[in-house]
């Protein structure tokens, strides 16, 4: 099953399946992108959640921002204002793509179920499994992906 990962998760990045691609221009950072499925971001999920309340919830249209050419949906007008007032420190990293991807060169979409917060950066995951292996050698992977990241970027932007 392992050696299948990385060919079917390098297939996704060649096919696009189910990953919008959003390029964005955002304040203070470096033209990057953001997966989003049809123009909402990390399946509608409310970023300040996790660091509020500790764990994934579902957001509303109700209480949409538009940020990066991205909406972002929050549970409540809050989280909301709490995002729209420094949405760098909500939104998670690399984009809202799997992070173990990204640290392996690699793109896939993400499970909400499946995230970890390491010194008040989000991560988001594919599965669970990824998540418990992307932290299980957690310092490594994230600088993996940190230097990875900016190729992707710029692969995806053009």
């Amino acid at each position: 099953m392992r050696g299948v990962l990385l060919p079917v998760l390098a297939l996704l990045v060649v096919l696009g399946l189910g990953l919008g691609v959003r390029k964005v221009f955002a304040a203070g950072s470096h033209e990057g992108v953001i997966n989003s499925k049809e123009g909402v971001a990390i399946h509608g999920y409310d970023p300040v959640a996790y660091f509020t309340l500790g764990r994934p919830v579902q957001g509303s249209p109700e209480h949409a921002y538009v940020w990066a050419e991205a909406e972002w949906h929050f549970a409540d007008q809050t989280h909301r204002d709490l995002f729209a007032a420094d949405p760098e420190r909500y939104a998670p990293q690399y984009g809202g793509y799997c992070a173990w991807a990204v640290s392996n060169r690699s793109l896939a979409d993400i499970d909400p179920n499946a995230w970890h917060i390491e010194d008040g950066r989000l991560f988001l995951n594919y599965n669970n499994r990824l998540n418990r292996r992307f932290v299980s050698d957690l310092p490594a992977r994230i600088q993996q992906a940190d230097e990875n990241w900016p190729t992707i970027q710029e692969r995806l932007a053009e």
